[in-house]
């Protein structure tokens, strides 16, 4: 089967790669010309683990190509993806959806074949409707159907994701559309993936409920380590209580500096905004949303905290190791360490940070902090270290090193990584979160 992908951006990508990994042929369209150099010449624009060597040997296998020529790319492709980004709107935080309109109103009025059009970009409810007005609109004659099918990829792990889900999602109005669709993902058949089939408008939601919903079980768990800080109980073993329940579950049970990333800052806000436009609010995300938010400049002054408070950190070095939202990915948007360090340079503390890769990217979000080479480049000469991204680069730091080229011996561990018994046994004064 042949498959466009309009968008080659984090899921257009991978979701690409991994169709030409089951064998369709998939074309990768995009309108960024340098993107699409990159990519011909084996270079990938995001970072994700393994996306570099699945891209190339599709690539030399003529099942991937890439191009900026849409008309070109869906000609005579079964089903056209869309995968363009919907970030939040500036002014009213609704899901700006400017980008799918246009693609749908492009592929309208260059369709030469019957196709299936399907929504992978994370939209809200009615815009398949919409799309579906565009195409009609167009003045195609071609049979068509506009499908739901919502990702559900993490990143640094959205390969195997794709490959292994825990479901695929799929909202049809047509048996044209369910069709296309049960043979796009025929291949996963063998995998006895399980296949949920929908009306569009409950595709559409389903995504929106689930990223709120994982959203709501990070921001229930920050909240208890705060309440173990204050009793005296430890909210790894609160986790560990409560996640051992299978009505629960144990993922998404670890406390931190709050959520980021592209997806759960601007996925809950759309929910709110399409929820007060049909006048039926959801009172749990408007609280989760809030209580983020504030948890990001709580994390910088515990930070402070730990230095003396804001008369003693006032010109003192923090070393920030780690600033992406998450390991494992290069993405910075909505991430913790953007309102961590701000508070810090607002309390006039100096800061210096390193990230294995995502300082490119922080650069220009935070011109404040000075960028260094090694973990042990930042913690030089540093009155406090603070860990903000769990990565594997900073779960074995060499703490003897550390202490040597540290001002003062303060650990602020806001993942957790560490042992406070071991940590203490080596002279540091050691924070965390939630373990009181």
């Amino acid at each position: 089967m042949k498959i466009a992908m309009v968008g080659s951006g984090y899921v257009g990508l991978v979701s690409g790669a991994c169709f030409a990994d089951f064998g369709h042929d998939v074309v990768c369209i995009d309108k960024d010309q340098s993107k699409i150099d990159l990519l011909h010449d084996g270079i990938m624009p995001i970072y994700e683990p393994g996306l570099a060597e699945l891209v190339g040997t599709n690539v030399k296998s003529g099942r991937l190509t890439f191009t900026t020529d849409l008309a070109k790319g869906i000609s005579g492709a079964q089903a056209i993806f869309i995968a363009v980004g919907t970030p939040s709107r500036r002014g009213d935080g609704h899901a700006d959806l400017s980008y799918v309109y246009a693609v749908a109103q492009e592929v309208g009025e260059a369709l030469s074949n019957d196709a299936v059009v399907v929504t992978k970009s994370t939209v809200p409810v009615g815009t398949g409707d919409e799309v579906e007005r565009i195409l009609r609109e167009s003045g195609t004659t071609n049979q068509f159907s506009v499908v739901s099918n919502p990702e559900f990829l993490r990143e640094g792990a959205a390969i195997g994701d794709f490959k292994r889900p825990d479901r695929i999602v799929i909202g049809a109005e047509d048996d044209f559309g369910r069709d296309v669709m049960r043979e796009v993902y025929r291949p996963l058949f063998l995998n006895e993936s399980p296949i949920l089939f929908t009306s569009r408008r409950s595709s559409e939601l389903i995504k929106y409920a689930a990223n709120a919903f994982l959203a709501t079980k990070i921001t229930f768990i920050n909240e208890m380590a705060d309440l173990c800080e204050k009793v005296g109980a430890n909210v790894q073993d609160v986790s560990r209580g409560i996640g051992s329940d299978g009505r629960i579950g144990s993922k998404f049970l670890h406390a931190g500096p709050g959520y980021g990333g592209s997806c759960f800052p601007k996925d809950t806000l759309a929910l709110l905004k399409t929820a007060e436009d049909y006048e039926s609010p959801v009172r749990i995300v408007e609280a989760v949303v809030k209580t983020n938010d504030l948890r990001k400049r709580a994390m910088g002054r515990k930070v402070i905290d730990a230095l003396g408070g804001p008369d003693d950190a006032r010109g003192k070095k923090v070393a920030l190791l780690g600033l992406t939202f998450k390991p494992n990915t290069d993405d910075m948007r909505d991430s913790p360490a953007i309102a961590i360090a701000q508070t810090l340079h607002d309390a006039g503390v100096l800061v210096a940070a390193y990230d294995p890769e995502g300082m490119e990217l922080a650069a220009p979000l935070m011109p404040e902090v000075t960028m260094t080479e090694s973990p042990y480049a930042a913690i030089e000469g540093a009155d406090a270290i603070a860990i903000v991204t769990e990565w594997d680069a900073f779960r074995a730091l060499d703490l003897g090193r550390v202490k040597q080229l540290a001002k003062s011996p303060i650990l602020v561990d806001l993942r957790n990584i560490y042992q406070p018994d071991d940590v203490r046994a080596l002279g540091f004064t050691y924070v965390s979160v939630g373990r009181g």
